[in-house]
């Protein structure tokens, strides 16, 4: 077979495959023009040219579906380009290496969610793998638009089908209608916003397009224990056999502090001579030492601790695991949930009611904030509401001062009779 003839219909569709190797045929018009045929069988039209010192080859199309016509002037047009000193590969191998989404989230958690509180970091994690890796995994950072970031928030605002859990026996399993998850959208745009951010930093594109992104409302949970509820609390966690869980609901009520907080405290965080309780960062959401003061029950419920817990232990409440705290109590909530009829009622519930009671006595928004651990005055916010009652009191006394006192009026007619 001729290594160099005018390529043609005829000339490209003829030449039988060599069994083990491909071949080329180049064209006699236009200088490094070919067809490549593949042991295989298949046919392309190619490119052979140098640049830079360098021997390059470039693949134009397949045939049947690039005519010769057609490949023949868009290897002159190619050409024409090389001569100019250009090279049409520079363009492709530029967007073979160009970063994707993929190797965006790979940097984004090698670089910042290694610095997040352990809980926000695999949540962070996991938002990216479930529900943006799908979708955008292999598309190019320059190449998503802010219509692609509404349209990917606004199908995880309409929330997925599920299983259910309400079954009729242990084996059946029916799928639920989809759940609305418009908190979990806003999360989701939250990371990309800041994802975007840091990209714009490192080089891989000159905007952000989740910025500004549409933020559905969020209908925070208000569910506050009432004092009657409270009472069936506490005693449910009397008579309960597992005293260390029940330790751990006590503190959670008494302090506002968050699970985790409760279930990782030392005894080398409390003051008991000042009355203070020292979270370490590692163990607080805002990632910062939080002192509180801590009441005359929190102070008994760690003496009670240490003349409990084994000597040496530096956990208040030890887990099963040695050198590790209390991992789980789900189940003996859930056991409490049943005792106290308290069905509807989270552990974080306590935190709100702890304060709520607060607000009620009097507590201002700043005060609570500081006690709760807030670092935005938007989050403590949730509880001005709660104020309403202790102002109204404070209102309605001002009025009982101001209103006017009543005055007896006189009756002359009857003043003239009795004189």
């Amino acid at each position: 077979m001729p290594k160099r003839m005018r390529l043609n219909d005829k000339t490209v569709r003829e030449p039988l495959p060599v069994k083990g190797r491909d071949y080329q045929i180049f064209d006699v018009e236009v200088r490094g023009f070919a067809v490549c045929i593949y042991r295989s069988g298949g046919r392309a039209f190619t490119l052979d040219y140098r640049y830079a010192g360098r021997q390059r080859r470039m693949t134009i199309g397949r045939w049947p579906e690039w005519t010769v016509t057609a490949a023949r002037e868009r290897a002159r047009q190619l050409r024409r380009e090389i001569d100019e000193g250009g090279d049409p590969l520079a363009g492709k191998s530029e967007l073979r290496t160009a970063p994707r989404i993929s190797d965006m989230i790979e940097r984004y958690i090698s670089e910042h969610v290694v610095k997040l509180a352990p809980a926000n970091a695999a949540d962070q994690k996991a938002m990216l793998a479930k529900l943006v890796v799908p979708q955008w995994g292999n598309k190019l950072v320059t190449d998503i638009t802010k219509n692609d970031v509404a349209k990917l928030l606004a199908k995880i605002a309409e929330g997925r089908a599920r299983p259910s859990k309400v079954k009729p026996n242990n084996r059946a399993r029916k799928l639920q209608g989809p759940k609305p998850t418009p908190v979990r959208a806003n999360r989701v745009g939250e990371v990309l916003r800041k994802m975007f951010t840091l990209a714009i930093e490192w080089g891989w594109r000159e905007d952000n397009p989740a910025s500004g992104f549409h933020r559905r409302i969020e209908t925070e949970r208000e569910r506050f224990l009432s004092p009657q509820e409270i009472v069936r609390l506490a005693s449910a966690l009397d008579d309960a056999t597992d005293q260390r869980a029940a330790g751990i609901i006590r503190l959670c009520m008494l302090t506002g502090a968050r699970l985790g907080e409760v279930r990782q405290s030392r005894f080398e965080q409390f003051n008991l001579d000042l009355g203070v309780w020292s979270k370490p960062a590692a163990t607080t959401k805002q990632r910062k030492i939080h002192r509180v003061p801590v009441s005359g029950d929190v102070a008994a419920i760690v003496r009670q601790r240490q003349l409990l817990v084994p000597s040496g232990v530096a956990w208040l409440f030890p887990g099963d695991v040695p050198g590790q705290p209390v991992k789980e109590i789900r189940h003996f909530w859930r056991q409490v949930q049943k005792i106290a009829d308290l069905p509807d009622v989270r552990i974080h519930d306590l935190r709100h009611t702890f304060a709520s009671l607060l607000v009620s006595g009097g507590a201002s928004l700043e005060m609570i904030g500081k006690l709760l651990g807030h670092t935005q005055m938007q989050t403590t916010q949730r509880y001005a509401h709660l104020m309403d009652s202790p102002l109204r009191a404070g209102v309605d006394a001002v009025a009982h001062i101001f209103r006017p006192r009543p005055t007896l009026v006189h009756d002359a007619d009857s003043d003239r009779k009795q004189a």
